[in-house]
């Protein structure tokens, strides 16, 4: 083993790439497009460094052109699961006693590889198989993975580095940080890529081994990142990748003893499922599972009178339908002080108006499709009840169509009651419910924003009044673990804004963030005495 005390390389958030035209980025970019809808790619399972196939093939297609095959995937079963387990545990002892430094290498090298070769490809991979436009597929599956992968690097060292701050005379106290005793389950969501990559990353990382069961609708990419951390040099059966129905996971994964800990993001009731499972079978456990998820939310964006109505209606309609409302982190409720609503609805219209949708290989299209069927199926049965109900009013939208692709317009609700269903209710996707509410009454509509959701993910408040600011700060911090002011509600960025909510939304462990790391490693405390004492009495023990 080498000897040093290794600094590792600063970490910098990686530059987003512009793809305007006549750019080598975007000429790089289309012809990665092109190269993945001229093929139709066999995708395997990741089992023990084994590329597994089985006989039972499901398809993956973009979601704005459900016609178009880009590939088969090979789906698994309970048999596959149980592999991939004996797989990681089987790869355990060599991988957590690896130098920390051989395993920070590998990660830097993903990140490399993300940001050189693979940039274009899993970039494509994204935009077709999860329906993101050029940017929202540069800002997530390049530049946030690649800021995990080397921020987390840093953190890693930031950790390892932390010890006691005193050693007495005649001793030596220090901290290890060992790896979680089992394996971690990685369940991963379909709309960023970059978390697909950092769940399973991160808690390899600290020396954990890892199963992996991404999205079924994030395969296609999923696929590219594994081939980026088998080529960074990532070790067989440290990440296994399985497909298989998740009921079916979760029935090996949380009865096996040696279950340590699960990553997750997704929705609040598989999350919740999940919890009970555990604790139903905490018996069964080696260890108390260590359980970090981040889930839903039903964000908000607070409009006071004094705000600036165009940087408000930007923050709005950005925050709402960037990648079609699909972000956790999505403005799906607006509070707009009546002083201010109709230049506000001015601005909205305007640009709402010059909004083009389509496939994200028309790179004019700002809004593409959503993720699957039952998305838009759910979406267009609550737009068809907001315009048969006499009390709201459909000022922008309304319309979709599935013959093609899952398209469904940008909608604005406007609303009398702030307590109407989709102020309520998490409908992931380009729905906006906007209630307008009397300037004389910011006090009690810090109230009714707090009190009207399970969750508390991410919010905004937009003003230049500075009291007004204050107040609502204070009002609502634990509405939202990302708070914004006169900015949209989206948008994290790693080494900037760690990430993650309470109440519903999570249990706010902040992906992005040294306290994230903390999760997947289990400190062991080491006091050494150098002369150790040779009686058992105490000076109280002698005689007067």
């Amino acid at each position: 083993m080498l000897k040093g005390f290794f600094n590792v390389p600063t970490p910098v958030n990686e530059p987003i790439l512009g793809y305007a035209p006549g750019s080598k980025e975007r000429e790089l970019l289309k012809a990665a497009l092109a190269d993945a809808r001229s093929q139709q790619i066999e995708i395997p399972m990741y089992i023990g460094g084994k590329e597994v196939h089985t006989d039972h093939k499901r398809t993956a297609t973009p979601p704005h052109d459900h016609q178009h095959v880009l590939g088969q995937y090979s789906f698994g079963d309970k048999s596959h699961v149980k592999q991939a387990i004996d797989a990681a545990l089987a790869a355990k002892a060599d991988w957590e006693n690896l130098a920390w430094e051989h395993r920070a290498a590998i990660f830097l090298k993903a990140a490399d590889l993300v940001a050189g070769p693979y940039r274009y490809k899993l970039n494509a991979a994204t935009m077709l198989a999860q329906s993101k436009n050029a940017y929202q597929a540069e800002i997530d599956a390049a530049c946030e993975l690649i800021d995990f992968l080397r921020f987390n690097v840093s953190y890693m060292a930031e950790i390892y580095k932390q010890q006691p701050p005193v050693s007495p005379k005649g001793s030596w106290n220090r901290v290890e940080q060992r790896p979680l005793e089992g394996f971690v389950f990685a369940l991963t969501p379909f709309n960023f890529t970059a978390i697909a990559g950092n769940l399973p990353a991160s808690a390899a990382m600290m020396g954990n081994v890892v199963v992996w069961k991404p999205a079924d609708t994030q395969i296609y990419s999923a696929n590219v990142l594994m081939q980026i951390f088998r080529e960074a040099g990532l070790p067989d059966g440290v990440i296994n990748l399985v497909y298989a129905d998740g009921p079916e996971v979760g029935e090996v994964v949380f009865n096996h003893p040696d279950f340590a800990g699960i990553h997750f993001t997704g929705s609040t009731g598989v999350f919740q499922n999940i919890w009970k499972t555990i604790g139903t079978n905490i018996h069964k456990y080696k260890t108390y599972p260590r359980i970090v998820g981040e889930t839903g939310g039903k964000d908000f964006i607070l409009v006071h009178g004094s705000a600036e109505a165009e940087a408000s209606s930007t923050a709005i309609i950005r925050g709402a339908f960037e990648y079609q409302g699909q972000k956790c982190s999505a403005a799906s409720r607006v509070y707009v002080a009546k002083s201010i609503w109709p230049k506000v609805k001015e601005y909205m219209l305007r640009d709402l108006a010059t909004f083009k949708m389509g496939g994200t290989e028309d790179f004019g299209n700002f809004i593409n499709a959503v993720i699957s069927e039952v998305s838009f199926d759910k979406l267009a049965k609550y737009i068809d009840a907001a315009k048969a109900d006499s009390s709201v009013e459909v000022i922008a939208g309304g319309n979709y169509d599935k013959s093609k692709g899952y398209f469904v317009e940008p909608t604005v609700l406007l609303v009398t009651d702030p307590k109407y269903t989709t102020m309520c209710e998490e409908l992931f996707g380009p729905v906006l419910t906007i209630y307008v509410y009397d300037d004389a009454d910011f006090d009690s509509i810090l109230t009714t924003i707090d009190t009207t959701s399970i969750y508390a993910l991410t919010g905004a408040v937009i003003a230049q009044d500075r009291y007004a600011i204050e107040k609502a700060t204070q009002a609502l911090r634990n509405s939202a673990g990302n708070f914004y002011i006169n900015d949209k509600c989206t948008g994290a960025v790693v080494g900037q804004q760690p990430f993650g909510g309470a109440r519903g939304s999570g249990t706010n462990d902040k992906a992005g963030s040294m306290i994230n790391l903390l999760r997947w490693v289990s400190p062991r405390t080491i006091k050494e005495t150098f002369d150790p004492p040779k009686d058992y009495r105490y000076p109280f023990l002698a005689n007067d």
